[in-house]
């Protein structure tokens, strides 16, 4: 009786020490994940409102904030694993070995997301630009981590993977935020060149979204088969391409009524050789 007393007792406190161990590390376990959990919270905080106050784009502070949150996350899932009695090394390992599997089969999505990053990093354009890519124009509307949003100029939406966006040039035309107009007008021969130039620097003029400088070209730019050809290259500012180049052509044309100047049509002149000065019309009997 007192043996099976003296095994009870024993029992108990192996369970007793048991029961406080795993207390123990359950308390410590909650301890590391709230507290983790708090100090990744307060960090992507902090990263957002740091980054927040400079010039970087609201994408990139996006990005840092959340990347730095799960950084911390990761390191206190690793020391509760630890505290679990849990052998870490061999976890990360075939955590490696399969995200190696993973990469392979998502090799596609691993591009863009990479490429995603070097967007983010280099940024060749932003969110907003007028840029151009293999034929596509219009306006950067996100910047995602695997496709860019283009809202074209004729209200289309085009996502494009961003893998093509750092393999493919990238025409940027927000950039310097002055681009140059290329027209090209065409009068008659008959006119007088000077007259023209000067009706065509009075329009440029009156446009207040005509840029002074850099000062506008005007000139001759060819000899055409049916009219002298000006070049017209006035500069406006990036958001006032289109619409300019759409209304200087009216306002030239309607200069070029009021003064007089003719634009032709296409037009050949025919010459004959061989016939005889005399032609007899044909005999109808």
């Amino acid at each position: 009786m007192e043996k099976s007393l003296e095994q009870f007792s024993g029992l108990l406190a192996q369970l007793q020490e048991v029961g406080v161990s795993l207390g123990l590390k359950l308390v410590i376990v909650i301890t590391i994940f709230f507290g983790g959990r708090w100090g990744a919270q307060f960090l992507r905080r902090f990263v957002k409102r740091a980054l927040g106050k400079t010039s970087i784009e609201p994408t990139i502070v996006a990005f840092a904030s959340n990347i730095s949150y799960y950084i911390v996350m990761a390191f206190v899932v690793l020391a509760i694993l630890g505290q679990l009695g849990i052998e870490t090394t061999s976890l990360i390992a075939l955590i490696g070995a399969t995200g190696l599997a993973i990469g392979l089969a998502l090799q596609g999505s691993l591009a863009n997301f990479a490429a995603g990053l070097l967007l983010i990093i280099f940024r060749p354009f932003r969110v907003g630009d007028w840029i151009e890519i293999n034929g596509v124009s219009g306006y950067v509307e996100d910047l995602q981590m695997l496709t860019t949003i283009i809202h074209t100029l004729d209200n289309k939406t085009v996502i494009i993977p961003n893998s093509k966006l750092t393999d493919e040039h990238i025409v940027n035309y927000s950039t310097l935020g002055v681009l140059r107009l290329d027209l090209v007008v065409g009068v008659s021969y008959s006119a007088d060149l000077k007259q023209v130039k000067t009706v065509i620097q009075r329009v440029l003029s009156e446009d207040p979204r005509v840029l002074e400088q850099p000062k506008p070209d005007v000139g001759v730019l060819e000899l055409g088969d049916s009219s002298v050809n000006f070049a017209v290259r006035p500069w406006v500012k990036t958001i006032d391409y289109l619409p300019v180049s759409l209304s200087l052509y009216e306002a030239i044309k309607l200069s070029f009524d009021e003064a007089g100047i003719e634009i032709p049509f296409p037009q050949r002149d025919l010459h004959v050789y061989g016939l005889p000065q005399t032609l007899t019309p044909p005999s109808h009997s």
